[in-house]
């Protein structure tokens, strides 16, 4: 868990298919993870080959969803 701007950052660790979008990520926050997805904290989920990222969190009006496409490099991102 990570601070940012007085909110809290959860890494999904395991890989996530990123042909899912909010529903699918809201799911995984839910049933996986066992957080409140509208409790406006923020969830990032990584892909299995490290180069992208999607960041789901609640504005108190809807979800907003963030992506990011490394073109060269990789996420440092945890495995366990």
């Amino acid at each position: 868990m990570i601070c940012w701007h007085n909110e809290s950052v959860y890494l999904h660790r395991q890989p996530v298919d990123f042909r899912k979008s909010t529903n699918g990520l809201v799911a995984i926050v839910e049933q996986e993870m066992a957080a409140h997805a509208m409790s406006g904290q923020v969830f990032a989920y990584c892909n299995k080959n490290k180069d992208k990222l999607k960041v789901l969190y609640w504005d108190k009006t809807g979800f907003a969803l963030w992506y990011k496409r490394l073109e060269k490099d990789k996420f440092k991102w945890p495995d366990k």
